[in-house]
C-alpha cells in the first residue's frame, strides 16, 4: 500500500484538517440536541419524533463505521474522506430545508452515513501519516482535545445559533464547514492510499452493517426483537468471516489480545464519559435551574482541562509507559465520577457540585482516549489502518450509545418524582453506575501489554497517488 504525502502545510496542516473533522462530527451531535425543542415547535413534532431526529444519526453512524473503515482500505482513504464530507454536507442541506419531521429524520440518517465514512477515513489517515510512536501520540492528543472541545462548542453554538437565526442555521453551519474541509483535503493531501489486496466481502459487509445497525436501533429504541436480530446477524457475520477468502475483518486480527482488550476498554470509557456530559448538563438545567446555554457553558472548564492535558499525554506515555498511563487515566476517571456523584446536591451551585470533579474528569478523558487508541492501533499494518479505525470507532460509538441507554434508565428508575431531591438521587445513581464501568476498566487495564508496532513502509513506497 502506498503512503500519502502531504502537499501544502505539511503534516501539521493535515493533522489540523483531520482534527477539525473530529471537532465537526462531535460538535454536530451537540448542536442538534440543543436545537431539538425549536425543531419540535416549528415542525409540530412530539417527543417521540424528536428522539428519532437524534437516534437516526446514531444508528447509521454506529452501524457503518466498521464498513467505512474497511472500504477506505480498499477504495482509498482520501477518496472516502472527501466523499463522506460531501454526503454529510448534502444531507445537512436537506435537513436545513426539511418541512416535516420525517424528512428531517431521513436527512439525519444520511448525515450519519456521511459522518461514519468521514470519521473512519480520517482516523485511518491519521494512522498512516503518523507511525506508531511519539508523533502518533501527539496526533491522537489533538484528536482527544477536539473531541472534548466539540461537545461544549456544539452546545454553546447550538444555543446561540438557534436563538439568533433559528434551528435550520445549525444544519447550514454543517454544510459550510464540511465543504470547507473537503476542499482543504484536496489541497493538503496529495493522494490517497488503498490496499493492494483484491476482493470485497459483500456478504460480510451486509451482515456486519445490518447487525450493527439493528444493535444500535435496539439500544436507542429499547427493542429486544431488534437486539436479537442484530446479534443473529453478527453471529452469521462471524461464520462468514471464518470461511471467506477476503474477509471484511480477518479473524487473525480479532485474535490479537491487545487489540481486543483495547477496544473493550475504549467502549467502557465511553460508557462512563458520554452519558456524564448529558447527565451533568441535565442536572444543571433541571435541578439548578440554569438555561440550556448556561448548562452547556458549565462543561467549559472540563473541556479546557481536556485541551490542556491532551498535548501532554504523549510525554506521559513516554515517561510512565502506555499501560501505567492508561491505568492512571481510568483511576482518575473513577475518582472523578465518584466525586461528582457524591457532590451533587439539590440545593447546591455549580461551583460547589460540578466544577472540581469535572476538572478531574477533564484530565482523565485524554489519558484514557489516547492510550486506548494507541493500544488498539499499534499492531495495525499499513493495509489495516482503515480496519483498525473502524474497529476502535465502532467500539467507542457503541460504548456511548450503550452507556447512555443504561445510565439514563438508571436515573429514570431511581427518580420517583420530579422534585429536585428525587432528580438528584437519580443522577447520583446513574453516575455511580458509570463509576463502576470506570472501575472495571481500571482493573482490566493492568493486563494490557503493549505490542510491537507494525513495520513502517519503506521510503520508496511513500509516493503520492492522487485519486
Amino acid at each position: 500500500m502506498r503512503q500519502p504525502h502531504v502537499r501544502h502545510g505539511g503534516t501539521r496542516g493535515a493533522l489540523g484538517l483531520l482534527a477539525a473533522t473530529q471537532l465537526l462530527l462531535i460538535m454536530d451531535t451537540a448542536i442538534v440536541n440543543v436545537a431539538l425543542p425549536s425543531v419540535g415547535d416549528d415542525l409540530g413534532a412530539g417527543s417521540a419524533g424528536l428522539s428519532w431526529v437524534a437516534n437516526a444519526y446514531l444508528i447509521t453512524f454506529g452501524g457503518l463505521l466498521l464498513l467505512g473503515g474497511r472500504t477506505a482500505d480498499l477504495l482509498g482513504h482520501r477518496r472516502l474522506f472527501t466523499g463522506g464530507l460531501a454526503l454529510l454536507a448534502a444531507a445537512s442541506a436537506a435537513g436545513g430545508l426539511a418541512q416535516s419531521t420525517g424528512a428531517l429524520i431521513a436527512a439525519r440518517a444520511v448525515q450519519g452515513v456521511g459522518a461514519a465514512l468521514a470519521a473512519a477515513a480520517a482516523f485511518a489517515l491519521l494512522l498512516i501519516l503518523f507511525p506508531d510512536g511519539p508523533a502518533r501520540h501527539r496526533a491522537l492528543g489533538a484528536f482527544a482535545a477536539m473531541g472534548g472541545l466539540g461537545g461544549v462548542l456544539g452546545t454553546v453554538l447550538g444555543g446561540v445559533l438557534t436563538d439568533l437565526l433559528g434551528w435550520r442555521s445549525t444544519f447550514w453551519l454543517n454544510v459550510a464547514v464540511a465543504l470547507l474541509l473537503g476542499l482543504l483535503a484536496l489541497r493538503l493531501l496529495d493522494g490517497s492510499t488503498r490496499s493492494a489486496e483484491p476482493g470485497f466481502d459483500l456478504l460480510g459487509a451486509l451482515t456486519a452493517t445490518g447487525g450493527l445497525g439493528l444493535l444500535a436501533y435496539a439500544l436507542v429504541g429499547r427493542s429486544l426483537l431488534a437486539g436479537a436480530a442484530g446479534l443473529a446477524l453478527l453471529a452469521l457475520f462471524a461464520l462468514v468471516e471464518s470461511r471467506t477468502t477476503s474477509p471484511l475483518v480477518p479473524p487473525a486480527v480479532l485474535a490479537r489480545p491487545t487489540l481486543r482488550l483495547a477496544n473493550c476498554l475504549s467502549a467502557l470509557a465511553q460508557m462512563a464519559l458520554f452519558p456524564m456530559f448529558f447527565l451533568v448538563s441535565l442536572y444543571l438545567q433541571t435541578v439548578l435551574g440554569q438555561s440550556p446555554l448556561a448548562g452547556g457553558l458549565g462543561l467549559l472548564p472540563l473541556s479546557l482541562a481536556v485541551v490542556a492535558t491532551a498535548p501532554l499525554t504523549g510525554r506521559l506515555i513516554d515517561h510512565l509507559g502506555l499501560g501505567r498511563t492508561m491505568t492512571l487515566g481510568f483511576t482518575l476517571l473513577l475518582a472523578g465520577m465518584v466525586w461528582l456523584a457524591l457532590a451533587l446536591s439539590a440545593h447546591g451551585t455549580f461551583a460547589t457540585t460540578v466544577l472540581a470533579p469535572s476538572l478531574v474528569l477533564g484530565v482523565a478523558l485524554p489519558l484514557v482516549m489516547v492510550t486506548t487508541n494507541v493500544a488498539a492501533t499499534a499492531e495495525a499494518t499499513p493495509e489495516e489502518t482503515g480496519l483498525a479505525s473502524g474497529l476502535i470507532n465502532t467500539s467507542q460509538q457503541f460504548g456511548s450509545v450503550l452507556g447512555l441507554a443504561v445510565l439514563v434508565a438508571v436515573a429514570t428508575t431511581r427518580t420517583g418524582s420530579a422534585t429536585p431531591q428525587a432528580e438528584t438521587a437519580g443522577f447520583r445513581a446513574a453516575l455511580l453506575v458509570g463509576a463502576a464501568f470506570a472501575a472495571a476498566a481500571a482493573l482490566l487495564s493492568v493486563r494490557l501489554k503493549r505490542p510491537a508496532p507494525s513495520p513502517a513502509p519503506s521510503r520508496q513506497d511513500r509516493v503520492g497517488d492522487p485519486r
